[in-house]
């Protein structure tokens, strides 16, 4: 048995030194690869607004009744209400 704080102490170091210790793994880099680069059109298309129509199909791909927010709406209420909404939604 143990007694004292200083081996009490180095027996719990110990312990979990032996469980928590790195071990050096020959790992893959990035240094050598070479990365396709968007010209100048492809990234501006990143960041481009989303068309009305785009944003209404993927909400109508959604089911209705799954996933409510944090407030509860799902949605169903927002395919009822799209008229209503989606100048809101748009503008989000």
């Amino acid at each position: 048995t143990l007694e004292g704080v200083t081996p009490i102490r180095q027996a719990v170091v110990s312990h979990f030194a032996s469980h928590f210790k790195a071990t050096n793994v020959e790992r893959l880099g990035v240094d050598n690869l070479q990365f396709k680069r968007l010209n100048q059109l492809e990234r501006s298309g990143l960041t481009k607004p989303f068309m009305e129509a785009e944003v209404k199909s993927a909400m109508w791909d959604c089911d209705s009744y799954k996933s409510p927010g944090p407030e509860g709406i799902n949605f169903g209420f927002i395919k009822d209400f799209w008229a209503e909404l989606q100048g809101d939604v748009m503008r989000f």
